[in-house]
This record gives structure tokens, sequence and C-alpha cells, in this order.
């Protein structure tokens, strides 16, 4: 017998192939423990047999989001920051006084564990209330073993609290820290040779990423640090060509990535490297509408090479204060000419693929996760049009119902 079965439903299983969405118009669903057991058409139904019987009115059956970059655990923030760039100064300019990333470095080594799992809980729970129920999250703001593990503790129980799957990606290879910016080379020792073995010895992350530009490092640093991942047996990513073209997205490919995430400068070789690889392109439209716009990443070559693109909030204090999934979605679509379906792909079976998640979540089909988000919509496409309407009925986290909205 089944625990729940879900009638009276349109659902969006997003899987490939068939109608536009993976569209089931009258669906049912039945859930088994934390999987589902069952999805097809009502007509189809091979028993009817459950606990509980849920009719949902012809609302909109989603998976539940999925968001695959974001820096949720921070301290402190950077309006001020942001004033100034208003007022004309350059994120690089700001970065070279001082500000930008090493600011948040400062107030996140100066907050407690606690304090950094109590407000990281607090997005977290926004992102559920969105229908988000797996986020990754990266470290990056303690740039020393203590804070970097000490982030990562804080992302795991930020999940716990909002009931939400964390993974947990080691940024220790975010920006060289203040104590060895005349010894970049002594920093990247310690990130390779004490700090990723640590993070896999005691399963404190899940992958390793690096910010590969102008104002961090070089892909033949970034190279060091994946082989130094590879050995570890982490899997890696790549904040890539994001403030100029410094073939990221090649070495991304090189190492098959996960993903290769913002690539607004891309080169074509880059992406054909991607496409090899099968790493997946996170397109971050909240960070690029933050820093004022600029060069879109090329959607079309993208499109043409069959490269996967997934959309992200990329939450963080500094160039995306974002805690909105579904606004992501609509910027994706205005701003970068994604269609609502790739949008909502991007956030769902795309997304798992770029966390390597695929097999688990992602998608509404049987043996996945129970990972459902309920609208009161009529149509998919709504999810990217609305901006700022209350739009989840009930969100669904390995097969349990958190509750109405």
């Amino acid at each position: 017998m089944w625990d729940v079965l879900l009638t009276d439903c349109q659902a969006a299983t997003m899987t490939t192939g068939g109608s536009s969405y993976g569209l089931i118009p009258d669906a049912a669903i039945a859930i088994e423990g934390e999987r589902i057991a069952w999805v097809g058409t009502a007509r189809d139904l091979p028993r009817a047999d459950a606990h509980e019987t849920r009719r949902l009115d012809q609302a909109l059956v989603t998976p539940a989001l999925i968001d695959c970059h974001t820096h949720l655990v921070f301290g402190g923030d950077r309006a001020a920051e942001w004033e100034l760039r208003l007022g004309g100064a350059s994120y690089e300019d700001i970065a070279a006084k001082g500000g930008g990333i090493l600011s948040t470095v400062r107030a996140t080594r100066a907050a407690s564990e606690e304090e950094l799992a109590q407000s990281a809980a607090r997005r977290a729970r926004v992102l559920a209330g969105q229908g988000v129920s797996t986020v990754e999250i990266k470290s990056g703001y303690g740039l020393d073993m203590v804070n970097e593990c000490k982030m990562l503790r804080a992302a795991a129980v930020a999940g716990k609290s909002a009931n939400i799957r964390v993974v947990r990606t080691f940024l220790g290879a975010h920006i060289v820290p203040p104590e060895y910016q005349n010894d970049r080379g002594a920093y990247i020792d310690l990130v390779c040779n004490e700090m990723i073995p640590a993070m896999a010895r005691e399963r404190l992350a899940d992958a390793v990423d690096v910010f590969c530009d102008t104002i961090a490092f070089t892909t033949a640093e970034a190279g060091r640090i994946f082989a130094a991942a590879a050995a570890s047996g982490l899997p890696v990513k790549l904040h890539a060509d994001q403030l100029s073209d410094q073939a990221g997205a090649l070495l991304a490919g090189k190492y098959r990535a996960l993903s290769a995430d913002h690539l607004e400068y891309v080169s074509e070789k880059g992406i054909a490297a991607m496409a090899a690889a099968g790493t997946v392109a996170v397109l971050l439209p909240c960070a690029w509408y933050f820093l004022g716009g600029g060069k879109n990443p090329p959607v079309a070559a993208l499109r043409k090479a069959g490269v996967p693109i997934a959309i992200a909030t990329d939450c963080n204090p500094g160039t995306a204060p974002v805690l909105s999934p579904l606004t992501a979605l609509n910027m994706a679509c205005t701003s970068f000419g994604l269609t609502p379906e790739e949008a909502l792909t991007g956030m769902t079976r795309n997304a798992a693929a770029a966390l390597g998640l695929q097999a688990k979540t992602g998608t509404i089909e049987a043996g996945k996760s129970a990972d459902l988000a309920v609208w009161n919509v009529s149509s998919p496409a709504e999810l990217a049009y609305w901006i700022g309407a209350p739009l989840l009925r009930d969100r669904y986290y390995r097969g349990r119902s958190m509750g109405m909205v």
C-alpha cells in the first residue's frame, strides 16, 4: 500500500521526450516512504489503495526546485559597496581597496558557527518557501582551515533546520586571503595539500570549486587545485569566464567538471569542451542584473552545442543578494532569452545534473526522491511569468509534506 496518493493534478515531470515540460494533464503521483512509487495518468492507475489520498484541485506539481549555486553562509552584508557601485565604482576597484569578497571574509571570520548557521537557516527557509528542496551552499568566506570548516558545518545545520537537502562545496580558492597576499603560492599549497584532503577525510564537502578570473585565480592555479580534488576523490566545479575570457570553461571540460558557472565571456572552444565533457552551464542572471548587466552569456551557442543549461540564484552578499528562485527564472527568460521551459528545466533536471544528483532528484519519476512542489498556477510558464506572487501551495521533501504555504 502506498503512503500518499496525489490526484486531480497536472504534473510537469520535466522528463525528456514526449510533451512540453513532460506534462501529464490529468496526473496521479504515488509516494511510498521517501520515494516516488508511481506517476502517470489517473486513468492508468494500477491501483488506488493508499493510506492517504490528497486531491489537488488541478494544481500544478513539478519537481521541487534546485538552487544549484549559492553562497548562503556568510557574515554581514555589503549594502555600502552596492551604493559605491551605483556611484560608478567597479567591482574590481572595490576589491582592490580591500572590499568585495575580503570584507565578507572579515565578517564571516568574526561570526560564530551558531550565528552563521542561524542566518543561513533563515535564508534557506525563504528558498524553501518558493519551492526549493535542494540547495548547494559554498564555503569561501573563511579562507583558512578553521573558518572554512566552520562554514561547511553551519551549512549542514542550516539545511536540517530548514528541511532542505544541502550539497556542500568547498570554495577555499575564492580569493587569496589577506595574510597570503604576498605569497599566493603558499596559499594554493595550503588549499591543495591540507584543506582539500581534510574536507574529503571529514566529509565536509561534496565538491570543490574555484573562482577563476582576473581578480581571483588563474587557470594554472585552478588546475593544480582540481588535480588535488581528483586525488581526494572530490568532483569539481568552476566559477568561469564571468568578468573576462580566462579559458575557464576549457579547464572545466578538461577535468570533466560537474558545472562551469557564470560564463558571460565563455569562448566557442570552451563551449565545445563543456559539451564533450557533459559539463553543465550554470547561468546566474541575478548576479548579471545586480552588477548592472553587460555582456550576456552566449545562450544560443550553448544550445547549439547541446550543453545543458541550469539556472541558480547565486545568493551572496556582494553580487546577488537574492532569495527568490522564481525571480531567477523570470530573469533567465527576460534577460538571457531562455524559454520558460528551458528556465524551469534549468532549476530542476539540469540543476540536479550540475550537482551530480540526476539519479536522485530533479524529475518526477518512479524511484526518485519524492521532492515535489505544488503550485497554485494553471500552466508551468506562470512560474517564470509572475514576479513576487505567492505561488507555492505545498512542498514535499523526501516524501513528506512540509506544510501548506
